[in-house]
């Protein structure tokens, strides 16, 4: 039994190592709708993660997984251009507010449909950056 938990323990820390090692990789190098998309990834990642916390009543670690996820909605909020990008980084603004709201919401009423409803949403979010991509390269 020990044996089996310290390879699982040591499985879970190379794959963490080389998912932070790649992760660096993608973030030196990316542009900026890159960089977006790259945290958009993680994002919805751990929205899946803590939406099976609190299926699994793991409480303790859907608070780390939810504030995890707070954490980068404030960041992608932050890297806005609110003074050059008109209505739609307003708009944008507001649905990344309203994301946070919602997962405050998730996270005190234990309702995994409510991390359904963001992960939605910010699919939604990543669709459009994604087309604001092709644009720019193509």
């Amino acid at each position: 039994f020990q044996t089996r938990t310290v390879n699982t323990m040591l499985n879970q820390e190379a794959y963490s190592s080389y998912h932070s090692t790649n992760l660096d990789a993608q973030v030196a190098r990316a542009s900026p709708i890159e960089l977006v998309l790259v945290l958009t990834d993680g994002l919805l990642e751990e929205l899946a993660r803590a939406r099976g916390h609190i299926v699994g009543k793991r409480y303790e670690l859907k608070a780390k997984s939810l504030n995890k996820c707070t954490d980068i909605i404030n960041g992608l909020s932050s890297s806005l251009d609110f003074d050059n990008g008109g209505e739609v980084v307003e708009n944008l603004g507001r649905l990344y507010d309203y994301c946070a709201g919602r997962l405050y919401t998730a996270g005190v009423s234990l309702d995994p449909t409510i991390i359904d409803e963001v992960t939605t949403l910010l699919t939604t979010i990543k669709k459009g950056w994604l087309g604001v991509q092709a644009k720019t390269n193509g």
